[in-house]
């Protein structure tokens, strides 16, 4: 599509936005309280505890607070972390009814087997490094690493992992403990570790199938989300394939993927790259199917339906801040999705109707004047010559409540475009006839060969 082209639609969608008249027939869906059975029941192992705990500690609803503990406590039972069971039965502190109290008869017998199972594998791996057989010792310390892991012990796990890297014969080896380390890194909040692991993993090529790939791809999506850097998140969450599907649910579900992947994306993206990248883009629609109100606010902001896009955005904020990875940064990314619609709005203007613009963000004039305010101290919003190339800052006028943020003489810049292209053109041309005048007459200057 070509620039004008893609202006003139935008310009197209704006207006119809701002008309009150025109009522869209597609209802906003509505933000409803966390089912945490059904999002529990997204995830397995670590993680699925991990996640319910976290909305135990931050939903401020007593009854959503009990239920995650309650199912947070079922899990824990299911595994040997004792610890753990402890600490999720101090935080019950009797609420819960029925058998939801401390269970010591059940705690010491997993802590006697535990160092039953702890002695036997310390000898098997004597037996295995006495014997210097390098699989079996690979084996013993990734059984190590497997034994911490399941008793909540991250970094005896993580450091047994890595030890498997020195008895590794296969590509395929190297692989299996590049992603056990990615997934205590996680868990531990190393991200730094799990960038590095994932680098490593991509670097054995030939013993990489699909479902390793899109896990490390994840993996290295939400690394970059946690450092901060969104458009690469969302790079990597859109490469991810339908290959994923439920494999790894111990760190993220397919719904993960296209709730991380669609907000960094609108954060991040421009509006090619958000058509290119992500509306045509079929392996990520089919995440989006998963979570409709993504999909459909990612196409309320491509078509500039910005009041239903951020509508969307307020009824899904209370269940994104209870997600324990996009709680420290959904305040973040709203802000730059909501100051990109702003933007997005006033491109293709020479002036702006603040009451029209404010309509179309149900918002107040007074609120969006400090908005824009805001926007154009930054430089984001600039008065544009007819090129498109900015030329100084956009001005509010706040007694008439317009927003100046394109220059109007495009007639002049475009003469001057005309005029600049022409003087160009003349230059190429002489320069052409004096070099086919010096040919003609032989006036080339030859470097002398050295001897």
């Amino acid at each position: 599509m070509e620039p004008d082209e893609e202006l003139g639609q935008i310009t197209d969608e704006i207006y119809a936005n701002g008309d009150e008249n025109k009522q869209r027939h597609r209802p906003i869906i509505s933000g409803e309280q966390l089912d945490i059975e059904a999002y529990a029941a997204l995830y397995s192992g670590r993680t699925k505890i991990t996640r319910l705990l976290f909305i135990a500690d931050r939903c401020g609803n007593s009854s959503m607070q009990l239920e995650a503990l309650r199912m947070a406590y079922d899990e824990i039972k299911k595994g040997e972390n004792t610890q753990l069971f402890r600490e999720v039965v101090q935080k019950i502190d009797g609420c819960l009814s029925g058998n939801y109290g401390p269970d010591p008869a059940w705690a010491d017998a997993v802590d006697r087997r535990a160092e039953m199972r702890k002695e036997k594998l310390e000898n098997e791996l004597n037996a295995y490094r006495t014997n210097l057989i390098k699989e079996s010792i690979r084996m013993g310390y990734n059984d190590f690493g497997d034994y911490y892991y399941a008793h909540g012990q991250l970094g005896e796990a993580f450091k047994n992992y890595v030890r498997t890297r020195d008895y590794c014969t296969t590509a395929k080896h190297i692989i299996h403990m590049c992603l056990n380390a990615i997934l205590v890194s996680i868990e531990m909040g190393q991200f730094t570790h799990v960038t590095s692991y994932v680098s490593k993993a991509e670097q054995s090529q030939d013993a990489l199938d699909a479902v390793t790939v899109a896990k490390l791809r994840c993996a290295a999506g939400v690394a970059n989300l946690e450092a901060k850097k969104y458009k690469l998140a969302a790079r990597k969450f859109l490469e991810v394939g339908p290959e994923l599907g439920n494999n790894y649910t111990e760190v993220i579900a397919p719904q993960d993927v296209a709730t991380y992947g669609g907000l960094c994306a609108l954060a991040s993206f421009d509006r090619g790259e958000l058509k290119s990248k992500v509306i045509d883009n079929i392996n990520f629609r089919n995440f989006l199917e998963l979570v409709p109100e993504i999909r459909e606010l990612i196409h309320d902001f491509y078509t500039s339906h910005y009041a239903s896009c951020l509508e969307y955005l307020g009824n899904l904020k209370a269940n994104l801040m209870l997600d324990i990875h996009l709680h420290d940064h959904v305040e973040t990314l709203y802000d730059q999705i909501r100051s990109k619609a702003l933007i997005q709005y006033t491109h293709p203007f020479v002036s702006v109707d603040l009451n029209m613009m404010a309509n179309a963000f149900k918002t107040s004039v007074a609120g969006l004047e400090k908005e824009l305010e805001a926007l154009i101290t930054d430089n984001q919003i600039q008065v544009m010559d007819g090129l498109a190339v900015p030329v100084c800052c956009a001005r509010i006028d706040s007694h008439n409540k317009i927003l100046y943020a394109r220059h109007a003489d495009q007639r002049n810049a475009t003469f001057q475009k005309v005029l600049q292209t022409g003087k160009e053109f003349d230059r190429d041309v002489r320069s052409m006839l004096l070099r086919a005048n010096l040919l003609k007459h032989e006036y080339i200057l030859k470097t002398s060969r050295k001897h």
